[in-house]
């Protein structure tokens, strides 16, 4: 079986409660469960989150929209994609996190077609797609794997970084996007990202037509510079590389 399982939690240090900070009344992890939906290769769509009483509320909404969930640690977010694969019996996880809220299916879709193609252990976006369509496919060997021998405090916070640190126990695959869209920044990190995603989905949101793509958002930015200058000044994973910092 195939999986998205999206970590989500409330207490977000920058900007807390940002996954079901609302746009038109909406939650923002509605919205991203809705386009993860029109992903056709995932069988189930999973949102792991953690024991704390403040994600109560995100149970909530996965009761609503009829999603099942996994609660777990928050800080051994690794542990928690492994139980949570393991409760479901998954086979391949496609590895979402919940500040993605415009996360393109299509995107998804070629990164499963790419992982299955090329038979490796991991596939993953690189720098060169936009922020906030990031994600990645694992097998659940290799993810049972980093999960019994990861140590670093930065190892157990982000599902992944086992593999970078030990490139020769694992095949990936690395997809280079088309053109290089790296000054595009469209996740909900802090205040400035949420107002850039607002912006977003008051412009290109419609429930009666197709989901708009990354293309069309880059096409928005690009018209309206004022947008998406807000939120320029952010580093590019500045969560990972505190972590790193604390190792």
């Amino acid at each position: 079986m195939i999986a998205a399982i999206v970590q989500a939690r409330m207490t977000s240090t920058r900007l807390p409660g940002k996954v079901l900070k609302e746009v038109m009344g909406r939650p923002l992890l509605s919205y991203q469960i809705e386009r993860l939906k029109k992903i056709g290769e995932i069988n189930k769509i999973i949102i792991a989150t953690t024991i704390n009483k403040e994600d109560n509320l995100i149970i909530k909404l996965c009761e609503k929209e009829k999603v099942p969930y996994y609660r777990g640690s928050e800080d051994d977010v690794l542990d928690r994609y492994y139980e949570a694969a393991k409760k479901f019996g998954v086979d391949h996880i496609l590895r979402i996190t919940a500040d993605c809220p415009l996360i393109d299916p299509e995107i998804c879709s070629h990164v499963i077609k790419v992982y299955f193609g090329s038979e490796v252990d991991y596939v993953h976006t690189g720098p060169t797609f936009a922020e906030g369509i990031d994600c990645e496919i694992m097998s659940f060997r290799a993810l049972e794997k980093a999960w019994q021998e990861a140590r670093l405090k930065s190892e157990r916070e982000h599902v992944t970084r086992y593999f970078y640190n030990h490139p020769e126990l694992f095949t990936e695959v690395a997809l280079t996007n088309k053109t290089d869209d790296n000054k595009y920044r469209f996740t909900v990190d802090n205040y400035e990202d949420f107002l850039v995603v607002k912006a977003i989905l008051e412009a290109l949101y419609s429930k009666s037509s197709k989901l708009f793509s990354a293309n069309e958002i880059k096409e928005f930015l690009d018209i309206h510079p004022d947008v998406l200058s807000l939120n320029a000044h952010v580093k590019r994973n500045e969560g990972l590389m505190k972590s790193l910092k604390e190792d």
